[in-house]
């Protein structure tokens, strides 16, 4: 088993762990800890080596859409300093990255016309820290973010869906 497919494995073990122990659509797991940090696809998309379709940015985040959506509107949320963790963020990198992750899940949930939003931190595929939000009305809908198909991505698909979601403010 090649270690992408082990790890995609163990990602949806801990995912499917998450899910049926989840509540209210609230979701948040301990991270692996790995050694060693170059960019990451993250950085590169931040500094525009990589394009992505962005939703929100401010001085200390970035918001774009996951390529391989769980549900319309799968949202990653990072910060632009990269630390490989959530949990070792300064506080008020933490904070930043928190705030930021409220407000795009109120406009995902206004937007995407779903009821709620999952917020899910499982920092085994990335090395940056970073939230995903999956609008989603039913436990069905959230649990496809564990089952994802890793064709190409939709591109035009996620262009529309990131202009429907962009906020404002994103310069």
């Amino acid at each position: 088993m090649s270690q992408r497919s082990q790890r995609c494995k163990q990602l949806c073990w801990l995912a499917g762990w998450l899910v049926r122990n989840a509540c209210h659509g609230t979701i948040v797991a301990a991270a692996v800890y790995s050694k060693g940090m170059e960019d990451s696809i993250f950085t590169k998309i931040i500094k525009g080596e990589i394009p992505c379709h962005k939703v929100y940015e401010d001085e200390h985040t970035f918001a774009f859409l996951d390529i391989f959506p769980a549900q319309p509107g799968h949202t990653l949320v990072v910060p632009k300093k990269q630390v490989e963790f959530v949990w070792d963020l300064a506080a008020s990198d933490y904070q930043a990255l928190r705030d930021t992750v409220q407000k795009v899940a109120r406009n995902l949930r206004e937007k995407s016309g779903k009821t709620y939003v999952g917020e899910l931190i499982v920092g085994v595929d990335v090395p940056h820290a970073h939230i995903h939000l999956v609008p989603f009305n039913t436990p069905d809908e959230l649990d496809k973010a564990f089952h994802k198909d890793s064709g190409e991505p939709d591109h035009p698909a996620l262009a529309a869906t990131a202009e429907k979601l962009r906020m404002e403010d994103v310069p």
